[in-house]
């Protein structure tokens, strides 16, 4: 997915909240939640999604540097998803979705479709494109749309990887899960990536209440998709990510409510290199995202070209009439480096982090 803000801004990125004093956590982790703020993904039937990553309080979750997440939502009211071809840098894209298909095409020559339950992971190294558009047949569209930082060891590669995975439903007591990236409770995933890190799909019946074991090293991110869910008893807000800090051996995880509960763990090695991202593209300086945006505007070699992409208006076209999205302009300023609070949870006002928002 690609971000389509037209004047991407700079801000100040203040350090994230606690819950309030009326939270009985007994003797549970502290929790920062980190709430969405709605997009719309271009155009004037724009489909308006919910992000949580890249945020004020914070930039990243492990190596996890984005999380929009959308839906349930009657796409043939909205439009649906239509994304012309656009360009990456420095990160892998994972499409995971939870109702409905998309055609993903790359200029690695690849092409396949998102669906319900099978994690689809891009590459793209040195440089990629591609387009992705939901299917004729998705009459409900709904899911997530995640990208993760490269370290500087292999953000320069120069094959344009692709792979799909569909992994398999792990029963525990209380719900089940699907690890589709690293691996939780004994289950893992094939799927190739650089950083150690979690992606993990959890159900929770009706009133259930697991405690998940986790990994200390990693710091972890649990976004409600639906569900009345409270992580180390504290209260999550749908579409919001709760997020604990380094050295937990376990995740308290409820399902209050009545109704099944769907939530997407998220989880990693604090990611200590600095990263500047702007747009579509993750770098390690300002120049190098003048370099990025000024070769995607001339049509360099460095991010190929999609071949077979058919958007609303047609073969080669999105709904606005475009074969490809252009680059925003550059902000007046130069772009700093996101610098992530550290690995535990903020609780004060008093920290401000400078960073480059979307």
């Amino acid at each position: 997915m690609s971000n389509v803000e037209t004047r991407p801004d700079q801000v100040v990125c203040r350090s994230g909240g606690l819950p309030g004093p009326q939270c009985d956590q007994q003797g549970r982790a502290p929790v920062e939640i980190i709430t969405a703020r709605d997009v719309p993904l271009g155009g004037p039937r724009a489909m308006t999604v919910r992000r949580t990553l890249p945020q004020r309080q914070r930039s990243l979750i492990g190596p996890w540097c984005f999380v929009d997440h959308y839906g349930p939502e009657d796409v043939s009211r909205s439009g649906g998803m239509d994304v012309a071809p656009h360009p990456h840098t420095g990160l892998q894209t994972v499409s995971w979705l939870f109702e409905g298909a998309i055609q993903h095409i790359d200029s690695g020559g690849n092409a396949g479709l998102v669906l319900p339950g099978e994690v689809n992971l891009m590459t793209a190294g040195r440089g990629i494109c591609h387009s992705e558009v939901s299917t004729e047949e998705t009459t409900t569209l709904h899911g997530v749309q995640l990208w993760l930082a490269l370290p500087d060891s292999s953000r320069h590669q120069r094959e344009r990887a692709f792979e799909h995975y569909a992994p398999q439903v792990r029963a525990v007591d209380g719900g089940e899960l699907l690890v589709f990236l690293g691996e939780l409770w004994g289950e893992s995933s094939p799927v190739t990536t650089h950083s150690p890190l979690l992606g993990a799909e959890i159900r929770l019946n009706p009133g259930a209440s697991i405690d998940l074991p986790v990994n200390p090293d990693f710091e972890h991110g649990l976004l409600v998709d639906d569900g009345d869910v409270a992580l180390e008893n504290v209260a999550l807000p749908v579409a919001a990510i709760g997020y604990t800090g380094v050295g937990l051996n376990e995740l308290r995880i409820a399902n209050r409510g009545e109704t099944p509960a769907r939530l997407l763990l998220l989880g990693g090695e604090p990611f200590t290199e600095e990263i500047v991202m702007w747009w579509n593209f993750v770098g390690r300086s300002h120049e190098e995202i003048v370099e990025y945006r000024q070769e995607w505007q001339d049509h360099s070699d460095r991010f190929g070209i999609v071949e077979g992409y058919v958007g609303r208006g047609g073969p080669g076209r999105n709904a606005e009439g475009l074969g490809r999205l252009p680059a925003p302009d550059l902000p007046e300023t130069p772009i700093p480096a996101r610098k992530n609070p550290p690995p535990q949870v903020q609780g004060g006002e008093d920290e401000t982090y400078e960073e480059t928002q979307f």
